[in-house]
């Protein structure tokens, strides 16, 4: 018995579906049911642009791809500047199972995308994605810096040296004075005591307890090379802040808006702009924006069970 085929009402034009993957991209150029094309690309730059020639010139209008690990921002790159590029989630897309080939899946895509099933992904503009790299990247030096922070801890506490069970702060100025000083040998628990102040919640006696250790070469050997780490990445913090705000002055009025918002500071407001834009128009309300975030339940219902 023949295999009935599934038939779509056809919205778009011309359309093309492409199966993007490292070094391969399969493109489908579809026009209709039965009038379609399919051609392989490799991931060079050159190629790429063989390709969004090769759209142009069959006056595609619409292009849809799975949103592949990094590999489909070169391609959205390319194509972005003269064609209407839908990036949809693979788990939206899936193919017969057991009949999975690059072309057939660059197939399925061109027919869901001519039918107007396809739901593309927020994807902010150029600016937006530039901003968002460096805020994204500005945060994990942020948490690298922490983490050398926390290892000086441990490395004194290897030591016994018991400056966090005495001082709020290890790396005040305090703590970084007394750090200092044992990095450059200088241990004596009276000459390491002129750091007391009256503000100190503990009393002397036992902030003298809490400096008395066992300091190695090893130790401070550790304790500098871990000072050195945080100095660099805060060397680094410095660079990226400045280039953020190079790349927020466009964005002064929305960022000002934002800190009209109880609990929003000036990083908060520029790290939310980075993540969504500042074109609204992109979300139909505000509950569709709260769902993108993540910040709403999904629905999973099934046999009156919510799951």
């Amino acid at each position: 018995m023949e295999k009935e085929e599934i038939s779509f009402v056809q919205v778009v034009k011309v359309g093309c579906g492409i199966d993007v993957h490292k070094d391969l991209i399969t493109a489908t150029i579809r026009k209709s049911n039965d009038k379609l094309e399919t051609r392989e690309f490799n991931a060079y730059t050159s190629s790429l642009k063989s390709l969004r020639d090769w759209c142009k010139k069959e006056k595609v209008t619409h292009v849809a791809m799975e949103s592949t690990g990094v590999y489909w921002k070169p391609v959205f790159n390319v194509l972005e500047t003269d064609l209407e590029v839908i990036l949809v989630n693979a788990r939206h897309v899936k193919n017969v199972p057991g009949h999975k080939t690059d072309k057939k899946d660059s197939r399925w895509l061109s027919k869901l995308l001519l039918s107007g099933l396809l739901k593309g992904s927020f994807i902010p503009p150029v600016e937006i994605r530039e901003l968002r790299d460096l805020v994204r990247y500005k945060r994990k030096v942020v948490a690298q810096a922490s983490s050398e922070k926390n290892r000086i801890i441990k490395i004194l506490e290897d030591a016994n040296i018991k400056l966090s069970s005495v001082l709020t702060n290890v790396n005040g100025v305090v703590g970084a004075k007394i750090i200092n000083s044992i990095i450059a040998g200088k241990t004596d628990i009276d000459e390491l005591m002129k750091f007391y102040h009256g503000k100190i919640k503990v009393s002397r006696k036992e902030f003298r307890l809490a400096l008395e250790g066992r300091i190695t070469k090893h130790h401070r050997f550790m304790l500098q090379l871990h000072k050195d780490s945080i100095a660099d990445k805060e060397r680094l913090i410095e660079r990226i802040e400045s280039e953020i705000d190079e790349a927020t002055k466009a964005y002064q009025v929305e960022v000002d808006f934002l800190q009209t918002i109880d609990g929003v500071g000036k990083a908060s407001a520029i790290s939310i702009i980075s993540e969504i834009g500042v074109d609204m128009t992109r979300f139909p309300d505000e509950t569709h924006l709260s769902s993108w975030a993540g910040v709403s339940p999904g629905n999973n219902e099934t046999g009156g069970k919510k799951k």
